[in-house]
């Protein structure tokens, strides 16, 4: 057997390298890496083998060439900081590996036209396939449904039902079943700490309270402002605290519920005794809160992966609209009848 060529210092292992290895061709070593079928299982794991022994990485950069294809999505989300984006964010990362693509996110902290403009700017810098884009305020939105881009635009939170390459969970729905859970216990006077209402989630929850009022033919309770923080929460709970009718609050989303759990405890008022609280979100926490916070579940796993399923799709050529995906409440300790009840 001819001795093996020694490759230059600070040269990686090239297709060729491999090829020698593994004792095949160029092409054959290519049609493994491209998962071709018409390879033979024996030669298949001799290439594997040889790419394993040498440590060789695939040139993205000319199989882009190669192929017009950079088997690439972006992802641009407000707000990372944030639960739900966050968890979005990991799982559509999951989902676009399981599919042999890789991911690029680019975060928008300028909620204008010209700073989502750049931020889709940057990712077809990196010729991506298709753009997801996560963010639920009203000005961003407004320029999400304005883009005019050659590549597929799927969105997700901030979404209503049937419109087109969008993922989206039925929020006005959760609030509702949030706010119907508390008026089946017997409450009458639910009071609604919101999100910013120029958040399109914010205003979808609001409506869902007050629909669950209207069914009933029943007027709700306060409507306490507050911007998703704990700090905002703990100022509306003060508010409530001190308005002796009021013996429910669903809170815009559980990270000011815990705000408003504290508040309530300072004031003396007990939960779920004289007060009964429910949350949005489900965050990890939120079952460690104490009194246990009843809430309502969003499964952000489930719209990562909807979202990536939408726009590998479109990339496919095929556009669809899926129903948006419906919340869960989870009960518990945080809520219990009225003592008058």
């Amino acid at each position: 057997m001819a001795e093996k060529k020694e490759r230059p210092r600070g040269r990686g292992p090239s297709m060729a390298d491999v090829a020698a290895e593994a004792g095949v061709s160029h092409q054959t070593v290519s049609r493994v890496l491209n998962d071709s079928p018409v390879v033979r299982g024996d030669t298949r794991e001799r290439v594997l083998a040889a790419i394993a022994a040498l440590g060789y990485r695939r040139n993205n950069a000319a199989r882009m060439l190669a192929t017009n294809r950079s088997r690439r999505i972006g992802f641009v989300a407000a707000h990372l900081s944030y639960y739900g984006p966050s968890m979005i964010a990991a799982s559509m990362q999951d989902a676009v590996h399981e599919a042999g693509y890789e991911i690029s996110l680019v975060g928008l902290s300028d909620l204008t036209d010209h700073g989502l403009q750049v931020a889709v700017d940057r990712l077809l810098d990196q010729a991506v396939e298709a753009v997801v884009i996560a963010v639920a305020h009203d000005a961003a939105l407004e320029g999400v449904r304005a883009l005019d881009l050659p590549i597929p635009v799927v969105l997700t939170q901030g979404v209503g039902p049937d419109e087109r390459l969008a993922a989206g969970i039925d929020q006005r729905a959760g609030a509702m079943a949030a706010t119907s859970h508390l008026l089946d216990l017997g409450h009458r006077r639910v009071a609604h700490v919101t999100g910013p209402l120029d958040w399109v989630e914010a205003q979808q929850r609001r409506d869902g309270w007050r629909a669950a009022h209207e069914e009933r033919g029943l007027l709700p309770g306060p409507e306490v402002p507050g911007d998703w923080t704990p700090p905002s929460g703990h100022e509306a709970g003060r508010r409530i605290a001190a308005d002796h009718d009021v013996t429910a609050v669903f809170v815009g989303n559980d990270a000011m519920a815990l705000g408003v759990l504290t508040a309530l405890h300072e004031q003396g008022r007990r939960v779920p005794d004289d007060v009964s609280v429910v949350g949005f979100d489900d965050v990890p926490e939120a079952a460690y809160f104490w009194p246990a916070l009843t809430t309502v579940r969003q499964e952000f796993s489930t719209l990562g992966r909807r979202a990536v399923h939408l726009a590998l799709g479109a990339i496919d050529g095929t556009s669809e609209a899926l129903e948006l995906v419906a919340p869960d409440l989870v009960v518990r300790g945080s809520t219990a009848a009225p003592r008058d009840h």
